[in-house]
């Protein structure tokens, strides 16, 4: 029954009408300047059917937007006229780079240039005209699938009439990754409209999908081929000071200058080689902390730029708890006093990533780091090799293989010779996707590989998806051995087998308040190779999703844990000796939620849950609230408060776990930015200060000041309160170099 209903969508989604226009060679000089009055925008020809996704998905944009294309030797440009049907002022969340929300104001282009229905590039402008661009990936399933921490020059102007905003986009060819001798590009079109409270799409995209989902697009037609854009060599040196000390260890202040930077070459068209030496990367935005009531690892995601472009090829393999690769495994250590992520230099490294042709892409990656004896870290060697295979639409099959090498001596009494002792995974994926992305899934196979052989070194499993508007169903089911512990990879738990089914289901209303509501249902089953069912968990929520974008839910969780080593359900601070729930006891956890957004549209947002119920030894309360205040176009002041009160029977330990992140992010100009974020954790009884300033002089050029100070903080011990740990002042200048 299921191949017949597989194989029938599938054949329904071969009738599905691509609509297309051509693009013209501009006849003369494309200014930007908010302005459409050049001749080959005259010429050009109009796409101005849009179709709504929210708040329906079966009625014509109730604005009209027009968007035009042309191009010349170095650019592609693209024009959007948005008109509007009401008077008053655009929701715009700052004069920072690369917002996103779902209120906001914006028109976007998608270009899919080898038409892999996977993988395309993403460009969006504001009515301030704040640009944003970003990779997608795994064909937008899913809305981490856009990764906006991709950052790559291009140009643009926006200008604001009485009743519509214009937007020019000029992209330069050397930006994106396409192969010459093309007629035909994948493109998607979207525009957000606050005054309306409307998203349209061109072509169609069903309001159960991302809108960005490459499943469905329209064609952009070359009237004569695309041609190689030449030589694209760019080089972005970099030069820092770092001032520096660490309180705890009684040690002066030192003080360095570096230099480093990376270049990016063009091998061909759609394949391009990053290479870094000495990479720094003091500048990039500090982890948001999140409280850990968990017994295994937290992810963090990748925010470093040379690692993100074609980063699906490397890091989307297996499961997100089974990663085989996880990239900031390389050059980044924890800080156990503080928590953070603190730096373990990279000496050199070299990434090659993209497109061979239409069906095969390519990755390989090697980068060598330091010896770090302050913490015990020898350098590392890490190699990573990947291909993927197109099949079909838009489903691959794909490899992996992942070295982490020791290259020095880490001095321990059971020295190994150097080059020796390695950690290996090898690895193949199966992606699939049929009847325009309604059945998706994954099927992995991943075998650990190092000196000492030991039994289960391997993980594998499958997942299968349903998407309709009226339902979602999913099927999980992992193995992940005993011995699969990949050095470079991300895998909290292993020796055990998970089966995780989940489904939701959505009710549209004829309501002017309601958009949709529904129920969802999560079954969790984990039975561990050694004690046998350790983890059960059934966790049901019911959402109202309002015409507004605001959101009302409640919720309920029962959990059993069985521990099989000794834990601490408030995860107190390693210093203090408490006495922890003993190996081999088992609980039942059951927790109530509920909690609501609000509309994301106006000038004070806010996002709160509660909790309470039932938790280990005793009953957990809890309230996660979330303050925006968005002084529009300038800036946004938040605060992200999350308080939990865990109290248990005697002698277990109770705590009240408090983190609490005010930030001010002021724009000032669209080049000019300012960011203080401050964050204390009852868990490292640390307050953790960042300040930091840029300057964006040039496209991809910036002067970076970064100040970060650590202190220690306790409710318990005041007298310590303000006692500081680490200090540290960066003073970064980068440049983008195109000879």
């Amino acid at each position: 029954m299921l191949v017949v209903l597989i194989t029938v969508n599938w054949l329904e989604s071969l009738g599905q009408i691509v609509p297309s226009f051509t693009i013209h060679k501009a006849s003369g000089a494309i200014k930007l300047d908010g302005v459409v009055d050049e001749d080959s925008w005259s010429k050009a020809e109009v796409v101005s059917d849009l179709i709504q996704q929210f708040p329906y998905d079966t009625s014509r944009s109730l604005l009209r937007t027009e968007f035009r294309a042309t191009y010349d030797e170095d650019f592609i440009f693209f024009s959007v006229v948005a008109y509007d049907n009401r008077p008053g002022n655009y929701v715009v969340s700052s004069l920072r780079r690369d917002f996103r929300g779902p209120g906001l104001d914006g028109v976007s282009v998608i270009l899919d240039p080898f038409q892999d229905v996977t993988n395309a590039f993403f460009f969006g402008l504001s009515p301030a005209g704040v640009q944003r661009e970003g990779l997608i990936s795994n064909g937008y399933l899913n809305r981490e699938d856009l990764d906006l921490s991709w950052d790559n020059k291009w140009y643009s102007s926006t200008k604001v009439y009485d009743d519509h905003w214009i937007a020019e986009f000029a992209i330069p060819f050397k930006t994106l990754r396409y192969r010459s001798g093309q007629k035909r590009w994948n493109v998607k079109y979207y525009r957000q409209d606050s005054k309306e409270n409307e998203r349209a799409l061109w072509p169609m995209t069903p309001r159960f999908f991302e809108p960005g989902n490459l499943n469905y697009h329209g064609e952009m037609i070359w009237d004569k081929e695309t041609s190689q854009p030449g030589a694209n060599v760019s080089l972005i040196p970099y030069v820092a000071g770092l001032s520096s000390k660490d309180f705890t260890s009684g040690e002066k202040a030192t003080g360095s200058l570096q230099a480093g930077g990376d270049a990016k070459i063009a091998v061909t068209p759609s394949l391009n080689l990053d290479l870094t030496a000495n990479p720094d990367f003091s500048q990039v935005e500090v982890d948001q902390q999140v409280t850990n009531l968990e017994r295994f690892e937290i992810f963090f995601p990748e925010r470093r730029q040379f690692f993100l472009e074609n980063a699906d090829l490397f890091s989307s393999y297996g499961h997100i708890n089974a990663r085989p690769f996880f990239s900031r495994r390389i050059g980044v250590s924890r800080d156990a006093l503080t928590g953070q992520n603190v730096q373990n230099r990279i000496i050199f490294g070299a990434r090659l990533s993209g497109n061979l042709n239409k069906y095969y892409r390519l990755g390989f990656l090697n980068m060598q780091t330091t010896r770090q004896d302050k913490n015990g870290i020898p350098s590392y060697n890490f190699t990573v090799a990947t291909l993927q295979r197109r099949l079909g639409r838009n489903s691959n099959l794909r490899g992996i293989f992942v070295n982490r090498q020791e290259f020095t001596q880490d001095g321990r009494k059971d020295i190994r010779l150097t080059g020796f002792n390695y950690n290996r995974v090898a690895g193949v994926d199966y992606n699939y996707r049929f009847a325009g992305n309604r059945w998706t899934g994954n099927a992995f196979l991943h075998k650990l590989i190092t000196p000492q052989s030991s039994a289960g070194q391997a993980a594998g499993g499958y997942s299968l998806v349903y998407s309709t508007q009226a339902a979602v169903f999913q099927w999980y089911h992992q193995r992940i051995g005993k011995g699969f512990d990949p050095a470079v990879g991300f895998v909290p738990r292993n020796g055990y087998n998970r089966i995780s089914p989940s489904g939701s289901l959505f009710f549209y209303p004829k309501s002017s308040s309601v958009n949709n509501h529904g129920p969802m249902l999560n079954i969790s089953y984990i039975k561990d190779d050694q004690f046998g069912l350790t983890d059960y968990e059934y966790r049901s929520t019911y959402t109202v999703r309002m015409q507004s974008q605001a959101e009302f839910f409640v919720g309920y969780r029962h959990t059993y844990t069985f521990l099989f080593r000794d834990f601490d359900p408030t995860n107190s601070p390693a210093a203090l000796a408490v006495t922890r729930l003993p190996k081999g006891s088992d609980y039942l956890n059951k927790i109530f939620s509920a909690g609501w957004i609000t509309d994301p549209k106006k000038l004070f947002t806010a996002e709160f849950t509660a909790t309470t119920g039932k938790y280990f030894k005793g009953d957990i309360s809890g309230v996660r609230a979330v303050f925006n205040y968005r002084w529009q176009p300038y800036g946004v002041f938040s605060l992200n408060a999350n308080f939990n009160r865990i109290r248990q029977a005697d002698p277990y330990p109770s705590a009240n776990i408090i983190l609490v992140g005010p930030r001010i992010d002021l724009t000032l100009t669209k080049t000019v930015f300012f960011t203080t974020f401050i964050q204390y954790n009852s868990q490292y009884t640390n307050l953790n200060i960042n300040t930091r300033f840029q300057w964006r002089f040039r496209p991809v050029s910036d002067l970076f000041v970064v100040y970060t100070d650590n202190y220690f903080y306790s409710f318990e011990d005041p007298e310590l309160n303000f006692t500081p740990r680490i200090r540290a002042l960066v003073v970064k200048l980068s440049y983008w170099i195109n000879p």
